[in-house]
């Protein structure tokens, strides 16, 4: 009875271990290593202006959708141009990014890195304002695809509600962004273009507030210590046009029509208000998501076109 006990304790180790020689197959397979991301890196001008946090949803969608690494660097102010070059080389000499979508805070001072960028295997795309291609094709670089709106149509656009109706001799004044971003050219040339198909509108001041709200609020000022009947200004962003508005609520002149170019929230509340006549809406996020579809097309060494924009839409109380 004992032996046959221990004969019952015996028979199951013996098929268990006879099963684990003559099955091998069935122990786990080593684990794959894990597949590793494509990185991207969005380098934009700041996110004291809501339009660039906008920008950033845009591609942070762009990711999420594509499975890969975003790595969201902004300087410190729109004018902060070495902050900005420092960031883009730093990421290039450490080799933290595969592509790179870049809003340039002028059309000059990134040109350097992004050849470096390039030269180190980075793809490239530029966004919002452009690089000067001049100075890249002198540089010795590609065409970079570039990604935005039309500006100057933008600019027309939104100061020509301005002169809707004006039919007695009035000033009219535009305060610019950074003189040396294409973008803030271009949305200039075409608030001159639109004040100058007015025979009524005299353009008597065009002055520079870098984007920034409370620079527009100083030089706002400063014109009207010159030109003190001014009744139109075309602010080449919705930041500096808000700036535009302060000094005019603070300082009693009421009668002055404004436009703004953005489409921030608080621009069209102000629209909704009937204190800003218009902004314009260059879709800020869909920017940034089609800088991030681009980048991984580039990575993947496609060919995109050398230049992509987007429709600009008026925005008014009407619409």
């Amino acid at each position: 009875m004992r032996l046959y006990r221990l004969l019952a304790l015996a028979l199951p180790l013996a098929l268990i271990a006879c099963n684990d020689r003559i099955q091998p197959e069935q122990q786990a397979a080593p684990s794959a290593p894990p597949v590793k991301k494509v990185r991207v890196a969005l380098v934009m001008k700041t996110l004291t202006n809501p339009f660039f946090i906008e920008m950033e949803k845009g591609a942070r969608k762009a990711a999420a959708e594509l499975n890969l690494d975003l790595i969201v660097k902004t300087a410190a102010e729109e004018t902060s141009f070495e902050q900005q070059v420092a960031i883009v080389d730093d990421l290039v000499q450490k080799k933290l990014i595969d592509a790179l979508v870049v809003a340039p805070a002028d059309a000059y001072h990134l040109i350097p890195s992004v050849i470096k960028a390039r030269d180190a295997g980075i793809a490239v795309v530029n966004i919002d304002a452009r690089l000067d291609p001049k100075q890249l094709k002198d540089a010795g670089s590609a065409v970079v695809p570039f990604i935005s709106v039309d500006n100057e149509q933008g600019g027309f656009l939104s100061a020509k509600t301005l002169i809707a109706g004006v039919t007695k001799p009035t000033q009219a004044a535009i305060i610019e962004g950074i003189r040396t971003a294409e973008n803030a050219q271009a949305r200039k040339n075409g608030a001159v273009r639109a004040f100058a198909s007015n025979r009524a509108v005299k353009l008597v001041a065009s002055e520079s507030a870098n984007w920034k709200i409370d620079e527009a609020y100083t030089v706002t000022k400063s014109i009207f210590a010159k030109h003190p009947n001014i009744g139109l200004i075309f602010a080449a962003n919705d930041m500096m046009a808000l700036g535009v508005l302060k000094y005019l609520a603070d300082s009693g002149h009421g009668k002055v029509k404004v436009a703004g170019f953005d489409a921030l929230a608080e621009a069209r509340t102000a629209i909704s208000q009937g204190t800003l006549v218009a902004s314009i809406d260059q879709q800020a996020a869909e920017q940034g998501y089609q800088g991030v579809l681009y980048a991984m097309r580039a990575f993947k060494r496609e060919q995109l076109p050398a230049q992509t924009l987007l429709n600009v839409k008026l925005v008014t109380i009407e619409k």
